[in-house]
């Protein structure tokens, strides 16, 4: 999920949400030996909390299957006084994507879906699909669609469909009456968002989905969507399990990711960061950690925007990663597998220029770097609405994360720089 309204948009209402209430105080720093080791992104990181633009702010750098190095400053809210930490929970939003794309590949590997198959073996609504003549245009002058969208396309944005956050006009209003929504902000109202009623179930956010058109020919453009909140209804079907309980038995309850999910249990409120809105100089609070909208259970799992997690777990995802499918011992994926998501699973006739991806290629749910690429190739991840980010670099061996909570993530340069300074260090 990423938020594309603006600040101003988004903020303008929330003076009497509980800004007064702001308590200024000194930075917090918690250091577990990863400042010395990088000191630059320490000193980012630290500095948003110094100069009180963010509550706390949190690193996980970890090289090949070593120990993470956590280091980060602040606190879990801007009145609280508990330092975040390792296992301080965040709201990942598009940091969920690859770990549907990763689930998908789960049901590649054992040949019971196929990366170039039509979804329409799984989701019949989905086998004639209409294509918008005019992308976000009418949504009743549309063609039949001129291919099907496969798993491939589903996994990579580039199965044609749209995102509430991303499309304008008739298309964007019809997925908010339809309750095709990304995921999940606050119980607050949000001037600049439509006051929508998310769909109940997956089933049902598929079955209203494919009643509306897309907005480009299937396999011709990368267009931000609700792909893989659509591949958690394929992967409920072929698996025959929900997709939440997919997810905890085989990727988080393998690997250790107790405090994964998509709700705060009501146990673990005391290690629940609060989100914010930055605006004019202070931090507004849209969604305290006390009462915030993730201690319900979510109309539906988000496979593109609803996980909460802490860095600790998702240092050990990153891990798998890193170690092609197997970390401490558990493998989640063979190899060839774990090397297929993480590589270019797009064309190069796919079009991307303008896009989030412009320059660089997409794997299973992330970015995937090129030859091109400042990096060079072998970077994949993805960042996520509230600023988090978080990513493998497997050309150097480094698994590396940056945490903290506000929304959207372009208000300030925390995601945007974070890997930007992670690399300063490297050279160093």
């Amino acid at each position: 999920m990423n938020m594309m309204v603006s600040r101003r948009a988004l903020l303008g209402g929330f003076a009497a949400a509980g800004a007064t209430t702001l308590l200024p105080r000194a930075a917090l720093a918690w250091k577990a030996g990863g400042e010395q080791l990088y000191p630059a992104t320490y000193a980012f990181i630290k500095g948003f909390v110094d100069r009180r633009e963010l509550a706390g702010t949190l690193a996980a750098i970890g090289k090949g299957q070593g120990e993470a190095d956590y280091f980060g400053a602040g606190t879990q809210a801007m009145d609280s006084t508990r330092a975040v930490d390792a296992d301080t929970l965040w709201r990942l939003y598009s940091m969920t994507k690859p770990v549907t794309g990763i689930a998908a590949m789960l049901l590649i590997e054992e040949g019971k879906i196929k990366l170039d198959q039509p979804i329409a073996d799984f989701l019949p609504a989905f086998a004639n699909m209409k294509v918008q003549n005019v992308p976000d245009g009418s949504i009743t002058d549309v063609r039949p669609a001129k291919g099907p969208i496969t798993v491939r396309q589903l996994i990579t944005h580039t199965a044609g469909l749209g995102y509430g956050i991303i499309q304008k006009g008739p298309l964007r209003d019809a997925y908010n009456e339809a309750g095709i929504l990304g995921g999940q902000v606050s119980r607050l109202p949000i001037p600049g968002m439509p006051a929508a009623t998310p769909a109940p179930s997956l089933e049902a956010f598929a079955d209203r989905l494919a009643a509306l058109p897309l907005v480009y020919e299937p396999g011709t453009h990368w267009s931000y969507s609700v792909g893989l909140d659509l591949m958690g209804r394929v992967i409920e079907v072929v698996s025959g399990q929900k997709f939440d309980a997919f997810l905890k038995a085989r990727i988080f309850d393998p690997l250790g990711m107790k405090s994964t999910g998509f709700q705060v249990a009501a146990a673990d409120v005391g290690r629940f960061s609060t989100n914010y809105a930055p605006f004019s100089g202070a931090l507004l609070p849209i969604d305290p950690a006390t009462s915030s909208i993730y201690l319900d259970p979510p109309p539906m799992p988000y496979g593109g925007g609803g996980l909460v997690s802490s860095a600790r777990d998702y240092d050990r995802f990153l891990a798998m990663l890193l170690g092609e499918g197997q970390t401490g011992g558990v493998r989640i994926l063979k190899p060839d597998t774990a090397r297929l998501a993480m590589s270019n699973l797009i064309d190069d006739s796919v079009e991307r220029k303008g896009t989030f991806i412009e320059g660089q290629g997409f794997g299973a749910g992330g970015r995937v770097s090129l030859p091109t690429s400042p990096t060079g190739e072998g970077l994949f991840g993805w960042a996520g609405a509230a600023g988090t980010i978080g990513f493998v670099d497997r050309k150097r061996g480094y698994r590396v994360a940056g945490y903290t909570q506000y929304i959207p993530s372009d208000a300030l340069t925390f995601q945007s720089k974070f890997g930007e300074t992670f690399y300063q260090d490297v050279k160093a």
